[in-house]
């Protein structure tokens, strides 16, 4: 008669003992999510964004873009955009015609600033006295006081130029149609972008399509001052074999160098476009470290622009991956991918070769496009 409550009681304890293994087996997994928990954590902080599809504004006067090939966004959070007009077709320039052949369009003056709102403020640019306007025009800074910098990448564009906030000339470095290699101390070499640091007045250029180096000019007076190519080294204008992600890495920077972007705490991040990585250096030309971003990308390259986060420690870096049409996210002390966005295509949040990026003093960013994307968007930040 006691039988039955022998096998209960025996129930009872196997019950317990596997309830037991299983508040073990928790605490066993607990402890691994924690080991795992700094780095997902830090995964789960990466910025998320949200396309605003009607931005910028319509522009006035039957106005079009074309290849968008630089963007800036200066102290008031206004965005300037250098676009190329050349690069419209006949089709998007029927209004211009004589007699004209479409209601559409006619190209934009090359430089325009808008708000955050997508309103046009102000608009100028082309050909003009005293100055050698690029013929494909690439790469826009504005700096402290609101002036306008920018240069070129057609095979003639040696120059850098700088105007006043309302279009006014100011000066011109280098000189088009004239380079003299990576070395040279008097000669740019299709410079793609460039910008200031504005304490030491010193101009550092991505230079560039032609030579193969970082260069740092007085900002003042364009005299230089130093130069260096990958890893610090003196640059090398001799040929280079086609990238390839299983070979050792390239101990020269590619063509095009395609951009330079200085942080605050004092060190400059550089574009190695087509070896799919950014090297980082200090003001010097010290090396400090690279990061490799998607290094399987033969095509174009993935790294074509970068900028870090606005907050006080810019904990992260976004990159316009051209050629995979993607923005992505690094973490900026050691380089590990936190997030990738975007897909190619022509719709709002989409990318047809992100050439530029932007971030103004909220941490919207903001794109440029080349090639058929020949747009602008911006994508706010959602936290």
């Amino acid at each position: 008669m006691r039988r039955p409550r022998v096998v209960a009681f025996t129930q009872k304890r196997q019950w317990e003992a596997i309830v037991s293994i299983l508040r073990i087996l928790s605490y066993f997994l607990a402890g691994l999510a924690l080991i795992a928990m700094p780095g997902l954590a830090r995964a789960e902080e990466a910025p998320k964004f949200q396309v605003e599809p009607f931005w910028p504004k319509p522009l006035p006067k039957n106005w079009i873009l074309g290849q968008v090939a630089g963007i800036a966004v200066d102290r008031d959070d206004h965005i300037w955009i250098l676009h190329r007009p050349a690069t419209l077709v006949d089709d998007e320039k029927g209004a211009m015609q004589d007699p004209p052949t479409t209601r559409c369009c006619a190209p934009a003056p090359a430089v325009l600033e808008f708000d955050t709102d997508g309103d046009l403020l102000r608009s100028w640019g082309g050909p003009g006295e005293g100055y050698d306007w690029p013929k494909m025009e690439h790469g826009i800074f504005v700096d402290r006081d609101g002036n306008v910098w920018l240069a070129g990448n057609d095979a003639s564009d040696h120059q850098i130029l700088k105007f006043a906030p309302d279009g006014k000339f100011l000066q011109q470095i280098g000189k088009a149609g004239s380079t003299g290699g990576s070395n040279s101390e008097t000669q740019l070499g299709r410079p793609a972008h460039l910008q200031i640091d504005e304490a030491a007045n010193e101009l550092y250029v991505a230079d560039g399509y032609l030579n193969r180096r970082v260069l740092v000019l007085d900002s003042r007076t364009g005299a230089y001052k130093r130069h260096w190519g990958a890893y610090g080294h003196r640059p090398s204008d001799d040929k280079q074999p086609p990238y390839d992600p299983k070979a050792p890495l390239a101990q020269q920077f590619a063509n095009p160098v395609h951009c330079v972007r200085l942080s605050n705490d004092g060190l400059v991040y550089v574009c190695d476009r087509v070896n799919d990585r950014i090297q980082v250096f200090r003001k010097d030309g010290a090396f400090v470290k690279e990061f490799r971003v998607e290094p399987q990308t033969l095509a174009n390259g993935s790294v074509w622009d970068l900028v870090l986060s606005e907050d006080r420690a810019q904990n992260f870096i976004f990159i316009a991956d051209g050629a995979n049409n993607q923005i992505v996210t690094l973490r900026r002390e050691d380089g590990a991918a936190l997030s990738a966005w975007g897909r190619g295509g022509r719709m709002a949040g989409q990318f047809k070769w992100v050439h530029n990026i932007s971030i103004d003093s909220k941490g919207n960013l903001y794109t440029a496009e080349v090639g058929f994307g020949r747009r602008a968007q911006k994508f706010k930040r959602l936290d």
